[in-house]
């Protein structure tokens, strides 16, 4: 079993909240979603915090918040952006073991919705939802690539993929 924060990165609607707690589960350590973390913090949603105090706010926020929890043993789920804020993946992989959640852009949409709670593709049509996540994609995957262990999410259950980051955890 780990003796590290397990960092869970990937797109929004990759499963990592879901997978999170299904892997926390299976290792019998605490979960911890960021974004709720954040929201607690700030007395507020992150819409919210999106809509009040911008973008650059909340990645302080978040940074914040990850550095208060990296000296842990702990499942973290990120925020899709995390990973790639600047410096974020060096000190994410030098205090933990990064796990990066993969799915396909259908898989992404059809999980988000509507979208009304995601700030950054709220009030977009469907089009221009898709168009986002596919630049968000371009510009965080090197991020998420530089993860010790990817799992896709498309095709399985969220106690299933906690089952295989379990097994290449060792």
């Amino acid at each position: 079993m780990t003796k590290r924060t397990v960092w869970l990165v990937g797109m929004m609607g990759a499963g990592k909240s879901v997978v999170g707690k299904a892997l926390a589960s299976e290792l019998g350590l605490p979960f911890v979603d960021v974004d709720q973390e954040i929201e607690a913090r700030a007395g507020m949603g992150i819409p919210q915090i999106f809509a009040e105090r911008g973008e650059d706010a909340f990645r302080k926020l978040e940074a914040e918040t990850i550095q208060g929890l990296s000296n842990r043993t702990q499942v973290v789920a990120l925020g899709g952006g995390a990973a790639s804020q600047p410096g974020m993946a060096d000190y994410l992989e030098a205090h933990g073991t990064l796990v990066y959640l993969r799915a396909q852009i259908g898989t992404l949409l059809a999980r988000i919705g509507d979208a009304r709670t995601r700030p950054m593709l709220h009030r977009m049509s469907r089009a221009d939802r898709r168009a986002r996540i596919e630049e968000l994609m371009r510009e965080r995957a090197p991020h998420y690539e530089r993860a010790a262990i990817t799992v896709d999410t498309d095709r399985a259950s969220a106690i299933e993929v906690a089952k295989q980051i379990a097994s290449q955890l060792g």
